[in-house]
């Protein structure tokens, strides 16, 4: 009989934009009060029936959250795992790992590979305890040449008592360039950000994950445009920075270096995407408002391209997807 086979488990460690966005405690009393409002007269028999009525009827605004870290993306494949930037999230990845400093030698090697060097995609770095193991290698892939100088700035500078016992190395990578990481063919595309950014598409037994956070997409039927069709074309996964809602990017934050949900949905249509994650949330919006942008976007898909096989989904921390192939 038919199966199939997991090529690649993508996992959402840190999905907000710009700083974190914690819950607070007014949030989640209206989070309850919404959930136990839509019980109407419910009653459960078991545990089960609980679960399975948040699961199925409590609505994701209500029954979760999308998110309080700044972006860290874990991509984990036959051959090994790379790490989409370091902010926040990266300290879950390592508390996951179960990798603490005292843990015994480590002997393990990890595969960081930056967006760029802006603040919230490199926050988390000093707490991610690998470093701290004695035996670890930690590989830093990324297009900025100055790297390794920012890094060691913010080691110095972060306060953080423990001796760096792995051992770090760094390794530029070009737009344009097609490179092989930890068993991932890999390619890099510049993109329109502040300082800079890259987007990465790792290929692995004909399967495709684009990691593309902190791009500014340009006009439609622009060069730029047909550019980033191509390095999207056919993938089974794109996470793409959709960080404001289109008002917003064409006028207040215009020139910010962040996109919109409605050009996410026409670049991925266009290039035939299989699934689209909107990545890089507002941090200022609370789960309700980012619940009906997600909403929003799935009825503008709808619209723009009536035939698209392509669904559309919003990042979340603790998001899992699994990229399959028949075998």
């Amino acid at each position: 009989m038919a199966g199939t086979e997991v090529l690649m488990k993508v996992n959402f460690l840190g999905t907000r934009g710009s700083l974190p966005a914690a819950a607070n405690t007014l949030e989640l009393r209206r989070k309850i009060l919404g959930a136990l409002k839509s019980l109407k007269g419910e009653r459960f028999a078991s545990e089960d029936d609980i679960r399975g009525f948040v699961e199925k009827v409590v609505p994701f605004s209500l029954a979760g959250h999308y998110g309080t870290n700044t972006p860290c993306v874990e991509i984990t494949g036959e051959r090994g795992r790379v790490i989409c930037d370091a902010g926040t999230g990266i300290r879950d990845l390592s508390r996951r790992l179960g990798i603490a400093p005292g843990t015994g030698p480590g002997g393990r090697v990890f595969h960081i590979v930056l967006s760029h060097l802006h603040w919230d995609h490199i926050q988390g770095f000093p707490f991610f305890m690998p470093l701290y193991v004695e035996g670890n290698r930690i590989v830093v892939y990324g297009g900025h040449s100055d790297m390794e100088a920012a890094l060691d700035y913010q080691r110095r500078h972060a306060n953080v008592p423990l001796p760096v016992k792995a051992d770090m190395s760094f390794k530029r990578l070009e737009p344009g360039g097609q490179y092989e990481i930890a068993g991932f063919q890999v390619e890099v595309i510049s993109q329109n950000h502040p300082g800079d950014s890259y987007g990465y598409r790792f290929e692995a037994g004909g399967k495709s994950v684009v990691y593309s956070t902190d791009s500014e997409h340009l006009e439609e039927g622009s060069a730029d445009e047909r550019r980033f069709m191509e390095f999207f074309r056919d993938a089974d996964l794109v996470i793409i920075d959709a960080q404001y809602p289109l008002l917003d990017a064409f006028s207040v934050k215009e020139n910010w270096g962040h996109s919109n949900n409605i050009v996410a949905v026409e670049l991925g249509a266009k290039a035939g995407v299989r699934r689209l994650v909107l990545f890089h949330n507002e941090p200022t919006v609370d789960d309700l408002a980012l619940e009906t942008f997600l909403n929003d976007t799935r009825r503008y898909l709808k619209i723009y391209d009536p035939q698209s096989t392509m669904t559309a989904d919003l990042a979340y921390d603790g998001m899992e997807i699994e990229i399959q192939r028949p075998c």
